[in-house]
């Protein structure tokens, strides 16, 4: 899908400037991932939604945001708690989403935004500003995980590449060729994605770390923010992958998996399958 808007998936845990020294406020200011989504927004001025469906606490969650994009300087910031899908239908959430320069969805349950917000009126209000509009959409955590049009939806690290292990569900479908998993480096999830691509081997595997986002441009090109590594898995040559013929519950082996680690300022295009690594500035094609 090709579109006007910018789509911000984050890894989780991005840094919200709380608690942090006066030294160190400046630097968030100027180069946290919230402070680019609030640049790629419009600046200061823009109109921010924060969604908290996917959170336990969302109450707590809200008040970190709206702290946070208060230091930043923004002067407009809505908080939206919607815990059923009657609540994504009402006139003044809907009006609030009509009108946002910039919709968030906190993390927590990635299957609680799908099952909230799944084709009901806010969500095609939200696809029809992405294709015609420079909305952006921010995601962290399960915000980014619902991205995807196949998600992940659960799945343990200790059973990894046990076929059956991941669960996979239909997620918002923004983004049709990617898998997205987050808190990548910190949780260990590797085995996790690599038997979600193993499963969808014509999808691009993508892993974030914590603090660490892309900021996607036309929903094909990417470029990496924050402090940490996002991994490519890119499944589209495996030459062994008995994913279809195994019994659930058996380990799977795969090969010629093709993994990159990418870090801030380093960009990839994912219909293209191409990179581009800074400082080096080498532009080369996956697999070419």
């Amino acid at each position: 899908m090709e579109f006007k808007g910018t789509l911000i998936p984050v890894g989780g845990n991005e840094n919200k400037g709380i608690g942090l020294k006066e030294s160190e406020c400046l630097d968030f200011i100027k180069q946290g991932i919230l402070s680019v989504i609030v640049r790629e927004s419009g600046g200061i001025g823009a109109r921010i939604v924060v969604i908290t469906t996917a959170s336990s606490i969302p109450v707590e969650v809200g008040e970190n945001y709206s702290q946070a994009f208060e230091t930043l300087g923004c002067q407009t910031v809505q908080i939206v708690d919607v815990r059923k899908r009657s609540e994504a239908q009402l006139k003044k959430n809907v009006k609030l989403i009509e009108e946002a320069d910039c919709i968030m969805f906190s993390g927590g349950d990635q299957s609680r935004i799908v099952k909230c917000f799944a084709d009901t009126t806010a969500h095609q209000i939200i696809r029809k500003k992405l294709e015609e509009t420079k909305l952006v959409l921010a995601g962290t955590s399960a915000g980014a995980m619902s991205m995807s049009l196949q998600m992940i939806a659960g799945g343990s690290v200790v059973d990894a590449m046990q076929k059956g292990n991941v669960k996979m569900a239909r997620g918002m479908a923004y983004l049709d060729q990617v898998i997205i998993d987050t808190h990548f480096i910190q949780r260990g999830r590797f085995g996790r994605l690599a038997e979600a691509v193993a499963r969808f081997p014509n999808q691009l595997g993508i892993g974030l770390a914590e603090d660490t986002g892309l900021v996607i441009k036309k929903g094909n090109d990417c470029e990496v923010i924050g402090t940490g590594m996002v991994v490519l898995f890119d499944p589209r040559n495996l030459n062994h992958n008995r994913y279809i013929d195994l019994e659930p519950g058996t380990p799977m082996s795969l090969s010629n998996l093709t993994t990159h680690v990418l870090a801030n300022g380093d960009r990839f295009r994912i219909r293209e399958r191409s990179l581009k690594i800074l400082p080096l500035e080498a532009s080369f094609t996956i697999n070419s």
